[in-house]
């Protein structure tokens, strides 16, 4: 499938990660709005529910977005935001499906965005599946499509391996973790040593990797937001809990691969895969050797395809790691007829 978005401004230098370059300044790095460590000031478009529970012993809040349609076909689909997006960034998604008669659930999982960030937890893809499972078991939906994006493609992965009758169907939207970047040479760091790297986090480096790699050289004002949502939360009073939290949730990313799994899915699974995608969890301190053999989504979309039982690949070739936002017609129309095609 093609879908070409116009290009939108000239490309930055890639830029592998969120840590702003010594060109740029510091004014430009601490200018705009701060939020608090639970995006507090910062307006979702749809209301925000709360569901209050308890795991590791420790009473937390998970913020979830919940959109009845007007016209309902009988389906629920969950939304799982990657690792620097929130439920919020689903938005054009959710105005979508919800117009097409589903009912859309987005939550914020813990660590990210309006919902809590413990001091101490230990991640992992599987209990933060578990907490997606009882937040939809509180909600009385005991089935439904299950889409993930970029580390919400991990989750959502783990989620159908765990709860394959409760899925009715599984859509991964780019996501990572279709290769083993510590398997592949990529450097370990210590949870320390990615905490000081977060804490370097700016709006020009969240602005120059997400130009390069989300939206694969382009750029639109429309964007904009979703920079200053993650870079006012480190402008915030609460910078080093979220940093924290995101140095925790890179080491689970980096130490627990799903793809040695990918066989044992048994649920219908749609890939959906921007081409011009080249993220890599280490990639920006990897060897130029490791370098060169990460990230290439074209080939790992094909690998995944093939691993997948029965599943189906829809690729955008002119589409970075975000086809959703960066070409919202074309994600859509080929989202929907996925859908569809349950039927």
């Amino acid at each position: 499938m093609v879908a070409t978005a116009p290009a939108r401004g000239n490309a930055e230098s890639n830029g592998d990660s969120f840590v702003a370059s010594n060109a740029e300044s510091n004014a430009e790095s601490n200018a705009g709005p701060a939020y608090g460590p639970e995006l507090q000031g910062f307006a979702y478009p749809y209301p925000v529910n709360r569901f209050d529970f308890m795991s590791q012993r420790t009473p937390l809040h998970m913020a979830y977005i919940d959109v009845m349609p007007a016209q309902p076909n009988g389906r629920t689909v969950v939304l799982l935001h990657g690792k620097n997006f929130c439920a919020a960034t689903w938005q054009e998604t959710i105005d979508t499906l919800a117009g097409a008669g589903y009912r859309v659930i987005a939550p914020d999982q813990i660590g990210f965005c309006k919902s809590s960030k413990p001091a101490q937890y230990q991640y992992s893809f599987q209990q933060l599946a578990n907490n997606t499972h009882a937040l939809l078991m509180s909600l009385g939906i005991e089935t439904a499509t299950v889409i993930g994006h970029s580390t919400g493609g991990m989750l959502a992965a783990r989620y159908a391996l765990m709860y394959p009758a409760q899925t009715q169907q599984l859509v991964l939207v780019n996501p990572i973790g279709l290769e083993d970047w510590k398997a592949l040479g990529v450097p370990s760091k210590t949870v320390d040593e990615w905490f000081d790297r977060e804490l370097r986090t700016s709006a020009p480096g969240i602005r120059r990797y997400e130009r390069s790699t989300y939206y694969a050289g382009q750029w639109s004002e429309r964007y904009e937001p979703w920079v200053q949502m993650l870079a006012g939360m480190y402008r915030g009073p609460g910078k080093r809990i979220v940093a924290w939290n995101s140095a925790l949730l890179y080491d689970m990313i980096y130490t627990q691969p799903v793809v040695y799994e990918f066989g044992k899915i048994r649920v219908p699974t749609l890939l959906m895969i921007g081409d011009k995608d080249t993220t890599a969890i280490g990639k920006d301190f990897s060897p130029p050797e490791v370098q060169a053999r990460i990230g290439h989504y074209p080939a790992l979309a094909k690998t995944a395809h093939a691993a997948i039982p029965g599943s189906t690949l829809v690729e955008f070739p002119d589409l970075g790691h975000a086809p959703q936002m960066q070409d919202p017609a074309a994600f859509h129309k080929a989202l929907l007829a996925g859908l569809a095609a349950l039927h």
